[in-house]
């Protein structure tokens, strides 16, 4: 049996999400930036909340394939629609890689991490994975239990970005889906 606190692919998951939750998790593979823009009608917004060098948690480290305890570029950022917190997004990249790549993810400011990532051909997109994210894991702000995420790793050379994306209760109410 799978592990409930783990990434899973769609067809691994112990209580898989509702066919709208499903769509939004799995179906679209497309830039999640464009999706929320549409979705608010133009008035959509990243808002940075923490970025820097850090030690990247444990399965970060794994997803992208380094040492445990690994250091990276973590960046911390509510996508909003109409002002409000839809997503909160938390992208990493180990540190030697980053480096070498020669890829700005420092100086992003409001910019999109998707919209660069989308729009560079030299990246391709890992598949999707999902699980209830942790609440510790979130600001405090929008700290509850039991949200859904999802995540992918995209890859350029030796340069791997980890995208994780975590749906707030806020972007089911503009998109009228029942949780």
């Amino acid at each position: 049996m799978p592990d409930s606190q783990a990434w899973l692919p769609a067809d691994r998951l112990c209580a898989p999400p509702a066919p709208d939750l499903h769509d939004w998790l799995y179906l679209d593979k497309g830039s999640l930036t464009r999706r929320l823009t549409e979705l608010a009608d133009g008035a959509f917004s990243v808002e940075p909340l923490n970025e820097g060098w850090q030690v990247m948690r444990a399965d970060e480290c794994a997803a992208l394939d380094v040492a445990e305890g690994s250091e990276g570029w973590v960046r911390e950022v509510y996508l909003r629609g109409h002002h409000e917190p839809w997503v909160f997004a938390r992208s990493v990249a180990a540190r030697q890689a980053l480096e070498q790549s020669g890829l700005d993810l420092p100086h992003l400011g409001s910019r999109s991490l998707g919209e660069l990532l989308f729009s560079d051909p030299a990246f391709s997109r890992g598949p999707l994975q999902a699980r209830r994210y942790p609440a510790a894991w979130l600001p405090q702000d929008v700290r509850q239990s039991q949200l859904w995420a999802r995540r992918s790793c995209f890859s350029q050379d030796k340069l791997r970005v980890l995208v994780t994306e975590v749906f707030l209760p806020a972007l089911w109410q503009a998109a009228r889906i029942t949780t």
